[in-house]
This record gives C-alpha cells, sequence and structure tokens, in this order.
C-alpha cells in the first residue's frame, strides 16, 4: 500500500497544534507558582521580562506559538499579545 504526499502532510499538519494563552489567574485559583507578585507586569511591554528575577520555571507565550499540553503548577506563564505587550499571567 502506497501513501500519498497529501496523506503525509494531513499527518504533520496534525502534529502541530496552536493553543491562545490563558486567562489571568482569577482571586479564587489557588497561585501555585507565585504569579500574583507579577500582576504589576500585565499591560507592560514582554521586554519588562528582561528586567526581573524569576528563580524557576517560566515560559513565554506568543501569539501562534505551539504550546505543550503538560501541566506544571510550578511553572510561570507569561501571555504576550499582538501588541508586544503581558496580556495575562499563569501557573501551569
Amino acid at each position: 500500500m502506497r501513501i500519498g504526499p497529501a496523506i503525509i502532510g494531513l499527518v504533520t499538519l496534525t502534529a502541530c497544534t496552536v493553543t491562545e494563552p490563558t486567562a489571568p489567574i482569577p482571586s479564587t485559583t489557588e497561585d501555585t507558582c507565585d504569579a500574583r507578585q507579577y500582576a504589576n507586569l500585565i499591560g507592560q511591554d514582554a521586554t519588562a521580562l528582561e528586567k526581573v528575577l524569576i528563580l524557576g520555571q517560566v515560559r513565554v507565550i506568543r501569539p501562534g506559538d505551539a504550546v505543550t499540553q503538560d501541566f506544571r503548577p510550578e511553572r510561570i506563564n507569561f501571555g504576550i499579545d499582538t501588541a508586544n505587550r503581558i496580556s495575562d499571567i499563569s501557573c501551569g
């Protein structure tokens, strides 16, 4: 049996998914990564992250980035919007 190029391309495309940045942490959500201490960065240019010392796991998520689905409660996620501003901060 021969597999055509269209099927191979389809399989390749389905392996890549794009996830939008998560919503900001609601006040009722457990802050397992101490993200609330960086809430003042929301709305600032993404370059503001270069001036902050964060010890631990950090993930910066830009529009169109492929994002793994693994949940790591100690990891801080910084969502960046199309204007290159920090739009949300979450744990995971």
